[in-house]
């Protein structure tokens, strides 16, 4: 972008600045901190100049919004023609309670719902097996059949909204019955819109939510993406997902890697499987998280996209646009928000959502400011739905593409991004001998990613001990004063409620239909077939998400069990 000639006369003027100007005032007061440092431990530079991206090819490398390498965009427009869809995470309790929260977010303006479990759903686990005693509806709804999801979405028009399911394990389960929703309201299943988590590499990588081993969890996934493929083209069959990776503790760098890495190991099982790249790949997303850090976030998510562009290309012959187009979700960063003085992490949210707008993001999910604390209450859940419409309505953050595109820093930024994000991802794939797929599996079973992660969450820690990295409010700035805001309290009585709904299912559906449903299941799993259409016509005849997974985990063994946990 610069010739030799400029380049050289910026770096001596650059090298003038420095002695005449910077080194005075280093010799008068000096600076805050000796290093400057991103929350991932990424150095930063004083000052950025053309001659930090000297080799920035305009075309290659930036280009523009719409177009390869994508680095500014997936769209022309971007928020010019339509915001992002604004998610706020909903779910606790009973199907009643999330159902009334979903029509409060919908009157207070949200454009798409986000759906939480609790964790027997997200295991796999009915609300009456043992397992599930103490956590019925605490962290999320409580889900065990039909009935609840018919609950769940009651006076909405499932054609009409876009939702997000986060669920992993049990997700075949849970799009399942969204499919049977739809079918029962008359809504054309190519009309479904949404995401579904489903990324259980991920699983195995960090969030450690999993019922049977990683392989054929990998085939139910690609199971997943093959009907959706066919039945739903315009829901997300997968949600590859960087969050936890990051909330584990790793660094920006590693979120990327690991997630771009896991995103490619799905790509070749669906080629394995022989679908075609471009039929199924414009139906992959991604979801990110978005930290403190804003000039780091703003470059990962750019080089997100650029990587993901060129490896499509290059590697897997994605000829489409849409195929090279990464689109993703973002949420603002959990493990940032802290106990104490909670009200400063509305300030946080905003700062990590203003990084995911400044960073192309597709929809955007906003913590609320009590979540170190509880489930989010109202008020909460307001202030950070107000957070996302100011930024898009006042800040005129939405109304320049790619605003930070050219910054000197940002661009540098990008290219050190993508650079250690390629090393990390090629890294991968020699352990597989050439195949990313081979190459995450391996690294699961050898505590690869785990590893990782758990020494960047270390020193990570050390930083904060030391004092080196401050967290308002943590280690500096404390006040003594009791600063705790009203929380949301999950009724005491929600599991009786919810046991009580599980028993007059069971009481009402037709057990032979049910078992010949289940067997049916059980003959796909058999056979080596797609098991979706088996185990949407058994959600139909009111199987619980408990008795269909059980099917899986008779076939494949637990993973708990693999691995030697009890």
């Amino acid at each position: 972008m610069y010739d030799d000639e400029e380049l050289s006369e910026i770096r001596e003027a650059h090298a003038e600045w420095a002695a005449e100007t910077l080194d005075p005032a280093l010799d008068g007061h000096g600076e805050r901190n000796d290093r400057f440092a991103t929350v991932s431990n990424h150095e930063v530079d004083r000052v950025y100049t053309p001659a930090d991206v000297a080799d920035l090819d305009y075309g290659d490398d930036i280009g523009f919004p719409g177009e390869e390498p994508y680095t500014r965009g997936v769209y022309p427009t971007m928020y010019r023609g339509r915001t992002w869809t604004m998610r706020q995470f909903a779910g606790f309790g009973t199907a009643e309670e999330t159902n009334e929260r979903f029509h409060y977010l919908i009157d207070e303006g949200q454009t798409g719902l986000s759906t939480a479990f609790d964790m027997p759903s997200l295991m796999g686990l009915d609300s009456d097996d043992p397992m599930s005693l103490g956590e019925v509806g605490k962290e999320g709804v409580a889900v065990d059949t039909l009935r609840d999801m018919e609950v769940l979405f009651d006076g909405i028009d499932v054609g009409e909204v876009s939702t997000s399911f986060t669920i992993n394990p049990s997700a075949p389960v849970i799009y399942a019955m969204y499919v049977a929703i739809a079918d029962q309201q008359g809504v054309p299943r190519e009309e479904l819109r949404g995401t579904l988590q489903n990324d259980m590499l991920k699983e195995f990588i960090a969030q450690k939510e999993w019922v049977i081993p990683p392989e054929p969890s990998l085939d139910l996934v690609t199971d997943t993406i093959e009907f959706a493929v066919a039945e739903t083209p315009n829901f997300k069959p997968i949600s590859v997902s960087g969050y936890h990776i990051r909330e584990a503790g790793s660094t920006a760098v590693q979120e990327l890697a690991f997630t771009l890495a896991d995103g490619f190991a799905y790509v070749e099982d669906c080629l394995d499987r022989g679908l075609d790249i471009d039929e199924f790949a414009p139906q992959l997303s991604f979801f990110f998280n978005s930290h403190n850090s804003i000039f780091e976030e703003v470059a990962k998510f750019r080089a997100a996209r650029r990587i993901y562009a060129r490896i499509m290309d290059e590697w897997y012959g994605a000829e489409a646009d849409a195929s090279k187009q990464l689109k993703f979700h973002t949420q603002t960063a959990g493990q940032s928000l802290t106990a104490q003085q909670p009200l400063n992490n509305v300030v946080r949210v905003t700062i990590q959502a203003l990084a995911g707008v400044l960073g192309g993001t597709q929809s955007l999910h906003t913590n609320s400011f009590d979540e170190a604390l509880a489930l989010p209450s109202e008020r909460a859940v307001r202030v950070a739905l107000r957070t996302q419409q100011i930024i898009a309505e006042e800040s005129g953050a939405a109304d320049i593409v790619d605003p930070l595109g050219g910054s000197f820093a940002v661009e540098a930024l990008t290219d050190e991004v993508e650079a250690e994000v390629t090393a990390y991802i090629e890294e991968v794939r020699e352990m597989g001998d050439g195949s990313v797929r081979d190459g995450v599996l391996r690294g699961i079973e050898e505590g690869y990613f785990h590893r990782e992660i758990q020494e960047a969450s270390y020193e990570y820690q050390e930083r904060v001990d030391s004092g080196e990295e401050t967290v308002v409010g943590v280690n500096a700035y404390q006040v003594e004063a009791d600063t705790e805001p009203d929380l949301l309290r999950v009724d005491e009585t929600t599991r009786e409620r919810q046991l009580d709904r599980l028993e007059s299912v069971k009481a009402e559906r037709d057990d032979d239909a049910v078992e010949a449903a289940l067997d049916d299941v059980r003959a796909a799993v058999d056979a080596g077939e797609n098991v979706l259409p088996a185990i949407v016509a058994a959600v139909k005849e009111y199987a619980t998400m408990g008795e269909i997974m059980a099917v899986f985990e008779a076939e494949y063994g637990t993973y708990r069990e693999r691995i030697g946990v009890a």
